[in-house]
């Protein structure tokens, strides 16, 4: 069995061919699409965070909104770019979406990929200390988050309070007490994946990784999470560790799922520099379903994880994607043992 999600990148145009041609469009499709994948027994919906972008961005009343008009579906963001982040706001923020949503949430946090203006962080206010990357900075926005999750208080009280306090030091409002151990990384090299493990975050591995070997992306990716999972065994937490791996799924079905993705098929590996760094792209897949069930049978990653998160065309709309949804549950996944 595999948890089944949808992860939206959420993109809006202008243009007459988009289907999201505002802000309002994709926030309100993207509550849509969450409401007809958890009909269709769709097990999450997750969303891509970017700033200065086309693109969702504040990912909170978008889950406070989709946890309000859902019951059953895990929620999620996969990531968010924590060198942009408050860790304390956040940590309210999340509280009080995932109380909302009676505890599905689903946090992706990461250092974030390459952003669309030079260190965007810093318009937000947050510049890196001295002899600090922004990719430390981001790892240490996270490790305040986790410890403020954790509920412990840490606040002086007032002696001369508006309201009375209870005793002690204070921690952030509302608290979830479950949240914090449904916080994932976004892990892009075995390294990270490994840190990830030692503080006790689930792994969230992506369509790209550092290329550390020169074998396939599925291989590397699958090397990286038995790497996080050894780690997690070695810190010795008292729970078992879930992990994500996303990937670009179309099932060819008709005419129309040929116009629009039939060049896709037998698409491979990429390779790329990322922030002088080369990295490895993993390919889609593009084909009829029992074409598909047999290619990604051949997928090391996807073997080794619990959850698989499906990219879908968010500006081709809620009614094509979520019968995009519904073939790879009941024409493919199937055939995998994933149903």
């Amino acid at each position: 069995m595999k948890n089944i999600g949808f992860l939206s990148f959420g993109h809006w145009n202008p243009s007459p061919q988009s289907q999201t041609r505002s802000a309002a469009d994709v926030l309100h499709q993207s509550i849509d699409l969450a409401v007809a994948a958890e009909e269709l027994g769709v097990d999450g919906a997750y969303f891509r965070v970017h700033h200065y972008a086309n693109q969702l961005s504040s990912p909170f009343p978008l889950l406070a909104a989709i946890g309000a008009k859902t019951s059953t579906i895990k929620i999620g963001t996969g990531v968010i770019d924590m060198r942009y982040e408050n860790p304390l706001y956040m940590a309210e923020d999340a509280g009080a979406a995932d109380l909302i949503a009676g505890g599905r949430l689903q946090l992706g946090v990461s250092r974030g990929s390459p952003e669309q203006v030079i260190e965007g962080y810093k318009y937000f206010g947050y510049v890196p200390t001295d002899g600090q990357s922004d990719a430390d900075m981001g790892r240490t926005h996270t490790e305040v988050l986790l410890q403020v999750l954790s509920g412990e208080g840490f606040a002086q009280p007032n002696p001369r309070p508006m309201f009375p306090n209870p005793p002690g030091l204070l921690r952030i409002e509302p608290h979830s007490p479950t949240l914090r151990d449904r916080i994932w990384w976004g892990a892009g090299s075995d390294a990270t994946a490994v840190w990830a493990a030692s503080r006790g975050m689930n792994l969230m591995s992506s369509t790209l990784k550092d290329d550390e070997t020169g074998e396939p992306f599925h291989v590397q990716q699958a090397k990286q999470i038995r790497a996080f999972r050894a780690a997690w065994k070695d810190a010795g937490h008292d729970r078992a560790p879930r992990v994500s791996v996303s990937r670009s799924i179309i099932p060819i079905v008709d005419d129309v799922d040929r116009a629009y993705f039939g060049r896709e098929r037998g698409s491979t590996d990429q390779v790329g520099v990322i922030d002088s760094t080369r990295a490895v792209f993993g390919r889609s897949y593009a084909a009829e379903p029992d074409v598909l069930v047999e290619e990604l049978r051949g997928d090391e990653a996807i073997a080794e994880a619990d959850t698989l998160l499906v990219t879908v065309p968010n500006q081709l709309g809620v009614e094509y994607n979520a019968r995009l949804l519904e073939n790879l549950l009941t024409q493919v996944a199937p055939g995998l043992g994933w149903r």
